[in-house]
Order: C-alpha cells, then sequence, then structure tokens
C-alpha cells in the first residue's frame, strides 16, 4: 500500500469551505456556508454526504480520491479527543462504495487515515478493521494482511482489547477462508488462543471453524497441537472432535468408517469427502513411514486402498509436500524412506529425539577421544625423532 499523502497546502477551514460548494454541486444536502460551530461540525457534515461521489459516472477515481484526501487531511488534524466519531463515521462511509475502482481508492484513503494517526493511537484498531472489510471488496487482503506477527506489530504500541482482537480475527479468517486457507487456519488458531480456561466455552462456533478449516486446508498436515487448545478440548465428546482425532492419529480405515456412520454430518460442515480421502492417504503414508524403512507397492495398495496403477503418482505427490524423504524403487516395487514428518509430537516422540541426540553425543566424544589418540601419538613420534 502507498504511504502517507502529501495533503493539500491550505487552511483547514478554506477546504472545508471547498470540499461543502463540491458535494453541493453533486446534489448532496449540505450547505455551502461554514459552520459556525466549528471545523468539526463541517467535518461532520461533508462525511455524512461524502459517498456522494460514489455514485456512477459522477467523477474519475482520480477526481474521488483528491477529494477524500482533502477530507482525511482535515480529520488528521484535529486533537483525538474530539475526531472519534468523525474517524468512525468516515470508515463506514468507505465501505460503500460499489464500484470496484472506487472501493480501491477508498482502501487507499483508509490506508493513508491509518498511516498518518499516531501509533498510540486507539482509533487505528477500526480503522484497520475497515481496511480489511474494503480490501475484501477489490481482493486486496494481502496488501493490507500479511500474517499475524505483522498484525501485531502494527499495534505494539497501543494493543486493542481482547475482544476487539477476537472481533479482527474472526473477520479476517471469514475473509481469508476462501482464498488463503492455510493463512485462514493461522488466523483461527491464533484467535483460539485468546480464550482462557474461564471462557473457553464460550468458544465453540470459533473452535468448530478452526477445526474445519485445518481439516479442509490440503496444505495442513500437523493437526496435533489443535487438540490442546482450549476451546477445542471442550468439543471432546461431540463428532467435530471425534473427526479430529481420526485425522491426528489414525489412518484410511478409520476415516472411512467414520464417514459411513456419520455421512450427514462430514457434509453439513462443507468438508470434500474425496478431499478428505485424499489427506487421509497422506497423513497414512507419513504414519507408516515412521515405523517402516522400506514399502512395498503392494503393501501401498492394501493400506492405502489405492490401485497398481495409482501407487508411483501417488509417491510422487507424497514428495512434493516434502513431509517424507524417500526414494522410489520401480523395478523392486518398493520405496525407501530416509525421513517423515511426525503427525503427532508427543511424549514417545521426545524420547525418540533424547535418544538420538545422545546418540550423536555419544558418537561425537567418540570422535573426539580418536582425533586425541592420534595427535598425542604424532607429538610422542615427534619428541622420538
Amino acid at each position: 500500500m502507498q504511504g502517507p499523502a502529501v495533503f493539500i497546502d491550505a487552511e483547514i477551514d478554506d477546504q472545508a469551505q471547498e470540499l461543502r460548494k463540491f458535494f453541493k454541486e453533486l446534489g448532496a444536502e449540505i450547505s455551502e456556508e461554514k459552520s459556525t460551530k466549528g471545523i468539526e461540525d463541517d467535518l461532520h457534515k461533508i462525511i455524512g454526504v461524502c459517498d456522494v461521489c460514489f455514485k456512477e459516472n459522477t467523477h474519475s477515481p482520480e477526481e474521488v480520491d483528491a477529494v477524500l484526501n482533502s477530507i482525511v487531511s482535515i480529520i488528521v488534524s484535529i486533537p483525538l479527543e474530539r475526531g472519534e466519531n468523525l474517524i468512525l463515521s468516515f470508515c463506514d462511509k468507505m465501505t460503500k462504495a460499489k464500484e470496484p475502482s472506487l472501493a480501491r481508492v477508498c482502501l487507499q484513503s483508509l490506508w493513508r487515515l491509518f498511516s498518518n494517526l499516531d501509533v498510540t493511537s486507539p482509533l487505528r484498531y477500526h480503522v484497520y478493521y475497515h481496511l480489511v472489510q474494503v480490501a475484501k471488496q477489490v481482493n486486496q487482503v494481502k496488501e493490507v494482511f500479511t500474517g499475524v506477527e505483522q498484525l501485531k506489530a502494527q499495534f505494539a504500541q497501543c494493543p486493542p482489547s481482547n475482544e476487539q482482537m477476537q472481533k479482527l480475527y474472526r473477520l479476517l479468517h471469514d475473509v481469508l477462508k476462501d482464498t488463503n486457507s492455510e493463512l485462514a487456519s493461522k488466523v483461527m488458531i491464533e484467535l483460539l488462543g485468546t480464550y482462557t480456561a474461564e471462557n473457553a466455552s464460550y468458544a465453540r462456533e470459533d473452535a468448530m471453524k478452526c477445526i474445519v478449516t485445518a481439516l479442509a486446508d490440503p496444505n495442513t498436515f500437523l493437526l496435533d497441537p489443535l487438540l490442546s487448545l482450549k476451546p477445542v478440548r471442550f468439543l471432546e465428546g461431540e463428532l467435530i472432535h471425534d473427526l479430529l482425532s481420526v485425522f491426528v492419529s489414525e489412518k484410511l480405515p478409520s476415516y472411512l468408517e467414520f464417514y459411513k456412520n456419520h455421512k450427514e454430518f462430514v457434509n453439513s460442515q462443507g468438508l470434500n469427502h474425496e478431499q478428505n480421502i485424499k489427506k487421509m492417504r497422506l497423513l497414512s503414508f507419513m504414519q507408516l513411514a515412521e515405523s517402516n524403512s522400506e514399502m512395498s507397492f503392494q503393501q501401498l495398495q492394501d493400506e492405502l486402498q489405492i490401485k497398481e496403477e495409482e501407487v508411483e503418482p501417488f509417491i510422487i505427490e507424497v514428495l512434493k509436500t516434502k513431509l517424507v524423504r524417500a526414494r522410489m524403487d520401480q523395478r523392486a516395487r518398493k520405496v525407501h524412506i530416509s525421513s517423515t514428518m511426525h503427525r503427532t509430537f508427543g511424549r514417545p516422540q521426545w524420547q525418540q529425539l533424547r535418544d538420538l541426540l545422545l546418540s550423536w553425543k555419544s558418537n561425537l566424544t567418540l570422535v573426539q577421544e580418536n582425533i586425541n589418540t592420534v595427535a598425542a601419538a604424532q607429538v610422542e613420534l615427534a619428541q622420538r625423532q
């Protein structure tokens, strides 16, 4: 997004009167005369009618941009304690443009306002919230939101309340879920992390959305962390939690059995059965790879319920995900596993990692002892000579 604008070099009162005249000529119900109550009242009336310039074929986007830029320049000149209602009203008006080119102008105007507000101003949150709304209209969300860490950095000097962040995360999830499911999942997980043990029971809908988004995301395979989220724990015993548990630690037959018994539930969540099968095959392969350094094509056919001619394309798809490192031996009709990402990482995996590190430490100690022995022998030999 473009940075702060260079605002019009004119007196605020003169700008306000020019804006009044401009909107009056467009047919807005506003007087050309300045208010006797001061610039705040002038601006209140100007903002109240500013959406008149969004009418079709009224002015070019460049002209509308100049007008909105003038309004923003007046807004940021008003003391914070007197400008809250004006900013909120302006933000609401910026969501009214229906024509895409004008909506992009509104997005740019909101970004100017956001960039020119003091970083300690709590009003930046409200401007940003509307920024996301308008960005959705013109498919430019990536211009204003790139990740959770960037979002937190934006508000580092004046963090919004927990409730405000929850509202923003919900909006971002709704905006991202159809275009960037991976980022939508991260946002929803961040949302669930804002709940405490005391209020986690109120997050049922958010928790269900989080699970469904993660299951539907073709690039999300490590699902185990979801089970530790407090709101997700409150879903234990419900079908959505049972389904998540299948994806976390079970193999394909368990999912097929679940779908057979709860077909309507799975479909009602907006999940695609064929996509679920594809994902479960990948997850099942990962689990098999944890305990098998090599597998025959026949074993994969049996375990994953695929046809003989589907085995090689499936292995290629697995390798593309980089979840598993393996080598395919087409002649022997086997696949040799080098390493795999664990589906779950609990106590057994920590123990395995500990044993591996201890083994490396032991080997390094042995190498160091051998180096010392050789060095000592060389010194002794040199002394004899």
